[in-house]
Parts: structure tokens; sequence; C-alpha cells
């Protein structure tokens, strides 16, 4: 019997959860989406539960949409994010204080994920990207608007245009991370402030939530979301995307030269 995807454990009034796809670099595909959805509906529903805690499992936090589960969906013609909406969802109404603890490398949705978190504590050995030019797609996960608001508009244009790697440490500059630490010392910080949040009434953690999500976030970013899944429509299983997933699958550099317009 195979390992669970995610992996949940109380430690008083917080729960963490992991994602366990080390093999893969925790890697998300259906399970994974449908996991963290679950998980973060529980965390909602139970009232001895006041704050969640995400992390990776190994030396990734999230390598991303897994591309494999993707190139599968083009060659079947169905394609989509599947589970991917529903977790989303889940993610951008979710009404406690929600954590993460950047283990390791982020890249794509392992990047974007993290506008949706409340605090970010990041390893200094850790770094992130969001290579959607590269793989002949646009943002994803609500990041045109949840990348704007949380880093400033020039911010959010380089990593989303770039597609480059990012430091801890440029990260941090950015205002996508709150904290940057030694990685031995991620989880016992990342802890310290969850279970300091979580000595705290949870009806009050949530009225603050609601609070700070009032001007529109949950909204604005869904409908971020819907307009980011309208550009996939149009570049999901394009030449441009296709090569990129097929090139990534061969282990090579992709080569846009002979696709007109690219």
């Amino acid at each position: 019997m195979s390992d669970p995807v995610i992996v949940t454990e109380d430690l008083g009034r917080v729960r963490v959860i992991t994602i366990n796809r080390p093999e893969a670099l925790n890697s998300m595909n259906n399970a994974v989406f449908g996991g963290i959805r679950d998980a973060l509906g529980s965390v909602e529903t139970d009232d001895t539960v006041a704050v969640a805690v995400i992390t990776g499992e190994g030396r990734a936090f999230s390598a991303g949409q897994d591309l494999q589960e993707m190139q599968e969906g083009l060659s079947d013609g169905e394609g989509g994010d599947h589970l991917f909406p529903g977790m989303l969802k889940q993610l951008t109404e979710f009404q406690k204080p929600l954590i993460a603890a950047v283990n390791g490398l982020g890249v794509g949705i392992g990047m974007t994920f993290l506008a949706h978190c409340d605090l970010v504590f990041m390893s200094n050995s850790a770094r992130l990207r969001t290579p959607f030019p590269q793989l002949g797609l646009a943002p994803e996960a609500g990041s045109s608007y949840t990348f704007a608001t949380r880093m400033g508009w020039q911010n959010a244009a380089y990593v989303l245009m770039s597609g480059r790697w990012f430091s801890a440490e440029e990260c941090l500059e950015m205002g996508l991370v709150w904290r940057v630490t030694e990685p031995e010392e991620l989880m016992v910080e990342t802890m310290a402030v969850a279970q300091e949040l979580a000595a705290n009434p949870i009806p009050s953690l949530i009225a603050t939530k609601q609070l700070l999500m009032g001007p529109g976030r949950p909204e604005e970013a869904w409908a971020a979301h819907k307009r980011e899944n309208a550009a996939y429509a149009g570049l999901l299983g394009a030449p441009a995307n296709v090569e990129a997933i097929t090139a990534f699958l061969d282990k090579r550099d992709p080569d846009f030269s002979s696709i007109p317009g690219i």
C-alpha cells in the first residue's frame, strides 16, 4: 500500500499538513489537490484546531503541477485542472490562520499557493519560481491578482513574466515571505508562531481573518482565477505548451523556434 500523499498531525491546537510525495518533489496531482482541499476543510470544521501549517516532505515544498499527469490529460483530450479548482476555492476562502513553512524548492503552484497564506516562513536554502512563460502558459491560482496585492505590481510582473528562480531573501524583500530561517530552524520558528496564534480564541482568529479579507481578497482572487482559466483554455495544449511539456519529460530544453508567432 502506497504512502498517503497528504499527512496531517495535530500539535496542540495546530494541525500540520504535509505534502508527502518526496520522490516527485511533492508535485501536485489530483490526489494532492483533493488531499489539501479535504485537509483544509477538516481544519475549518474542527473546533479543537485553531491554526493550520502547511509544508512539504523532503527537499521540496512543491515542484508544482505534475507535468506527467498534465501530459496524460493532453493525450487523452481531457486536460483541465480536475480537482485543482476545488482545492483553490477552499484555499481562498479558508477562515482560520494558515501558515506556510517553505522547506525547499517551490515551482508554479508551489509558489502561487503562498500568496493565499497569512504568514510564510521560508528556509534560506529554498528557492521559488513560476515558470509559466517557459511552459507556454499564463499565471494560475489567482496569482495575477494575489501577487500584485502581496508584492506590488512591478515585483509581480517580474516574477510572473521572467519565470526565474528567486531566493528566500528576494522573496522576503518583495513581501511574499514573512520570515527567513536556517533550514534546521524552519519548523521550530514556524511552530512557535503557530502555537502563539493558536493560544487565542478561535472565534477571534476567524473574525480577524474575515476582517483582513473584507476588502474582497477571496472574491478578487477567484475572479482572477476565472480570468486565468480563460487564458489557459487558449494556451494549454497549444504548440508552445506541448513542446515545453514534451521537452521537460524528455529532459531537454524546449525549442520554440519552429513555432509560428513564438
